[in-house]
């Protein structure tokens, strides 16, 4: 007999067995594309105590954010990546992206389609600055840095 959830209730982990792990902080964000931003809100800015974030502002999975943490962050189709963007045009290692006491900055990982940052290829490490537009494959990335 197979279970089933009522639509109306809420999710809750005391149920569940020790050994089943439900994590409470998303690491990604989804907000439409199309959806305007919040009062006080440039598309360079957006809710949340972090530094920067990437919006996928086109191609598949808009509207997912990725909050990018100190140190570096790997992009790429692989399944060891911390931003998987799964389309053939990305290469499996694409680009790598570094946030330290500089601000925010990525590289090319030497892809086969190349790193594009304000509509410019990008083989060097390129600085990166709240609004900027990073194109990997087919993936349009923007971007943005948190308020609180």
């Amino acid at each position: 007999m197979a279970a089933t959830m009522d639509p109306h209730h809420e999710a809750d982990s005391s149920n569940l067995p020790d050994h089943v792990a439900v994590e409470h902080d998303p690491t990604i964000v989804y907000r439409p594309a199309d959806a305007a931003p919040a009062a006080g809100e440039s598309s360079s800015k957006i809710a949340g105590v972090f530094r920067y974030a990437l919006v996928v502002e086109r191609g598949p999975r808009a509207g997912l954010t990725y909050v990018l943490g100190n140190g570096e962050t790997l992009a790429g189709r692989s399944d060891d990546v911390a931003i998987f963007l799964g389309d053939v045009t990305v290469s499996r290692h694409h680009a790598r992206f570094y946030v330290d006491e500089s601000g925010l900055s990525v590289e090319d990982l030497r892809s086969t389609n190349g790193t594009y940052v304000n509509l410019q290829r990008r083989d060097d490490r390129a600085a990166l600055a709240p609004g900027d537009e990073i194109m990997i494959g087919k993936f349009h990335l923007a971007v943005v840095v948190g308020s609180e």
